[in-house]
């Protein structure tokens, strides 16, 4: 590993590939809507206050959206659950295809998530070709089962047994 050679940008992309991640759809309620997007990079921060990250690449559509919004909820996915995070990355709006609870602000709320972080936006910051979105959390439920994970491009899972 001692190799010093420049990289490219896909061999950049490979090998951060090899670090297996959770999946989590984020969602807000948008100007023209309820909004979703599936994302990879999700961290907690601070449990005093209660702060995640997540961050939106700047060349998605739903970049602008998404780093404005007020309100949003991060959803950590169920090893069932990929097609629901295919869906989100597709497309920004497949809530009438899902079950959905709206918050009192009108965030969608996914069900059956393994975990559901509801937040508002404490602060986003420029990150190169991404934003760092941090949310204060002001409500967070989660259940038992297997996450859904990610890694070199393709979902697997991961059993606690």
């Amino acid at each position: 590993m001692s190799n010093m050679s420049p990289f490219t940008p896909r061999e950049l992309r490979d090998a951060l590939g090899r670090f297996a991640t959770g999946v989590t759809v984020i969602t807000t309620r948008a100007e023209t809507g309820p909004l979703g997007i599936t994302a990879n990079s999700f961290a907690s921060v601070s449990l005093d206050p209660p702060l995640v990250l997540w961050m939106p690449a700047k060349s998605s559509g739903r970049y602008a959206p998404f780093t404005r919004a007020q309100r949003f909820a991060i959803h950590v996915m169920a090893a069932d659950q990929h097609e629901i995070s295919d869906g989100f990355v597709r497309e920004g709006n497949i809530f009438d295809r899902l079950d959905v609870t709206w918050a009192e602000d009108g965030t969608p709320l996914l069900r059956d998530c393994l975990a559901r972080f509801h937040c508002e936006r404490w602060a986003v910051h420029d990150a190169g070709d991404h934003a760092i979105v941090l949310g204060r959390v002001m409500d967070a439920v989660h259940r038992d089962g297997d996450p859904l994970v990610f890694s070199s491009g393709r979902y697997g899972s991961f059993s606690g047994d």
